[in-house]
């Protein structure tokens, strides 16, 4: 089972600022959420993909890692204590069970489940409950990465129209761009992760297409030459990582780019839609 983009996870220090710099692009940003293990989101909805925006809110709340479970809490605090940025690429889920026993067979490590509940904010002042299970695994190559699938349990009180409405004509997610020094190490891994096991290597970098958007590994040469020397410029932090997100947008005539620079560590490429 192939698996497509679900959401990206941009771990951010000023909530607010994170917010209105999104508004400020053009796009709709939700109100925001809590997690019950002390973090803060707000969320950029697509057409079946989405931006989420967190944020530390209550520290004190976050529990600590232990040997076979993934704390959501810790490991975003962990990589804000060092940068801000795209912290951790999500994929579809319709079966975790599912997910799981694909995982374990391409000898991938596998965390305990994680399913949680938790309420969600909307533009009119009303709540819904919203529930995910998710299915985290890890890249040895890649610890500064984070990985799960996430299925949806209640779309219907999750998508809504006025947040899928961007003045900016955002659409819909066409690639995720991870920058790393020798691409060729993750391709087994996010192979098994995306249950994609056709994918095109060049010297330049990996690429996996999924039932909604693509994955792209990219050197970092390969990556100046896509976003140009001032977005190259702007990567913090060390390989690999998740370095950039382009996104469909209705209307748009010409390629905009958004160094990370000025977008709170992620770089963002609005593109017309094809």
């Amino acid at each position: 089972m192939v698996r497509g983009l679900d959401h990206l996870v941009v771990a951010v220090k000023d909530h607010e600022a994170a917010a209105r710099a999104c508004a400020g692009l053009g796009f709709t940003v939700t109100p925001e959420n809590r997690h019950s293990w002390g973090t803060a989101n707000r969320l950029i909805q697509l057409d079946g993909f989405f931006i989420e925006l967190l944020s530390i809110a209550e520290p004190g709340l976050i529990p600590e890692p232990k040997e076979n479970t993934f704390s959501f809490g810790a490991f975003n605090r962990d990589f804000l204590e060092t940068r801000e940025g795209a912290s951790m690429l999500v994929l579809e889920s319709s079966d975790p069970a599912r997910d799981r026993a694909d995982f374990e067979q391409a000898g991938l490590q596998v965390f305990d489940p994680f399913t949680f509940e938790r309420v969600a904010n909307l533009a009119d002042g009303t709540s819904v409950k919203v529930a995910f299970d998710l299915t985290f695994v890890r890249d040895p190559l890649a610890p500064e990465i984070g990985y799960f699938t996430c299925r949806n349990r209640y779309p219907e009180n999750f998508w809504k129209p006025a947040f899928q409405t961007h003045q900016n004509g955002a659409q819909c997610v066409k690639a995720v761009y991870l920058l790393a020094g020798d691409p060729s190490d993750h391709h087994e891994f996010l192979g098994g992760f995306a249950g994609q096991r056709e994918m095109r290597a060049t010297s330049l970098g990996l690429e996996l297409e999924t039932p909604r958007g693509k994955i792209s590994v990219l050197t970092p040469r390969a990556y100046r030459s896509l976003v140009g020397q001032e977005a190259a410029d702007a990567v913090q932090g060390s390989l690999p990582q998740i370095a950039a997100l382009e996104i469909g947008c209705a209307g748009l005539e010409e390629t905009r780019i958004i160094p990370a620079s000025d977008l709170f560590g992620l770089t963002l490429v609005l593109s017309p839609v094809s």
